[in-house]
């Protein structure tokens, strides 16, 4: 029976909403251990877990801890046992209470675009803030055409924004093969008939065709002169390349965050990635002009949302501020890189496979790969 003033919020709406710093009561009812590894979080969001199985007899007990001053929403898994526990909390008297549409599997799935700037001859650089895993990807538009750099699988939302931008999508590029998420660039390339760029070092195994994305790769967006470079970063994937986009902004893969640096493990290769990732740091990345804005491919914390949702920072303030830059000593850095990490991504040796071509799961499937957090950093305070 449909309760009367249960509303359902959906991963957009609640998006926009912790972007705008609004005050929201997150009661996530899923299991302990789920919610530990990971959980909605923003500047202006108050959560507690109570897991769903304490509440099927009533939500009496929780009365107390539900605020009447704020929004709340009830999160679940996928949806089912929100809708019931936000239901008890409306027929006691609670207001402004709604649950997540389509729970955290929702949430993990929605991309919220983002505007970063404009381009020197023309056009916009654009990110897609995938705000509940922490990923990121991009979109240059020019001229009537457009290139997206770290696609994920859900490429009808960058098929949909190209098409309001009256922008053709010409090509789509890896900046390395991912491990924590699916790639979405080879699907949204033979979809739109674009060229798949994807770096030549981590393609041993791939089975598809491939355009090789390295220093040699010439690749411009519409007719002005918005050229994107490729520069080879190896350290978080021996291939890792990081692209320069109009001289004005690095788009950095998972080599340099915010607040933290790649990790060279994922392949199991972290003791000889060591020193290549050092290298790209301390020596590559400080032959480059420090006033780039650097463009992660992800995000570890809600703290690194700037203004309107965007992630990025100048590299010049990156090298006076981020941990991963100023360690000078070369043990010291070979261990904060190579002893207690965070744990491995989800299923990252299988979304690996997928990346590559090797297994083909189904949709259900490579959700429930893709659930929890991303993990690309060597650590995420």
């Amino acid at each position: 029976m449909e309760t009367i003033g249960l509303k359902g919020m959906t991963a957009g709406e609640l998006t926009k909403k912790v972007l705008d710093n609004t005050e929201l009561f997150i009661l996530d009812v899923r299991n302990d251990s789920d919610y530990d590894d990971w959980k909605i979080e923003g500047a202006t969001i108050e959560s507690i877990n109570v897991p769903y199985f304490h509440l099927i007899d009533g939500v009496d007990d929780v009365l107390d801890k539900i605020p009447d001053d704020k929004e709340v929403v009830v999160v679940c898994a996928k949806e089912g046992s929100s809708v019931f526990v936000a239901g008890q909390l409306v027929e006691q008297g609670k207001h402004h209470v709604s649950y997540l549409v389509g729970g955290m599997k929702a949430w993990s799935e929605h991309l919220e675009p983002v505007k970063v700037g404009d381009l020197q001859d023309g056009g916009s650089i654009y990110q897609f803030v995938r705000i509940g895993k922490g990923c990121l990807s991009y979109m240059v538009v020019s001229n009537g055409e457009a290139a997206v750099i770290d696609t994920l699988r859900m490429t009808e939302v960058f098929e949909n924004f190209a098409k309001e931008q009256n922008a053709v999508i010409k090509h789509t590029l890896d900046t390395h093969l991912h491990a924590d998420h699916i790639s979405g660039g080879l699907k949204l390339a033979q979809h739109t008939g674009a060229k798949y760029w994807l770096p030549p070092k981590d393609a041993d195994e791939v089975v598809f065709n491939y355009n090789q994305l390295d220093e040699h790769a010439e690749i411009t967006v519409g007719n002005t002169k918005i050229h994107i470079q490729p520069v080879y970063s190896p350290g978080h994937t021996i291939g890792s390349t990081s692209l320069i986009v109009d001289n004005q902004y690095l788009l950095s893969g998972d080599i340099l965050f915010v607040q933290s640096i790649g990790r060279p493990d994922l392949a199991g290769k972290a003791e000889d990635w060591v020193s290549d990732l050092r290298n790209t740091l301390y020596s590559r990345y400080k032959r480059l002009s420090e006033d780039l804005i650097v463009l992660p491919a992800h995000f570890g914390k809600a703290t690194e949302l700037g203004v309107g949702g965007k992630v990025s920072a100048r590299l010049g303030d990156l090298f006076k501020e981020n941990p991963g830059l100023n360690m000078e000593d070369e043990a010291e850095f070979r261990k904060a890189v190579t002893e207690n990490l965070p744990p491995q991504p989800h299923a990252y040796q299988e979304i690996r496979q997928v990346n590559m071509g090797k297994i083909t799961p189904t949709d259900e499937e490579q959700r429930d790969m893709e659930t929890g957090p991303n993990r690309c950093a060597i650590h995420d305070k």
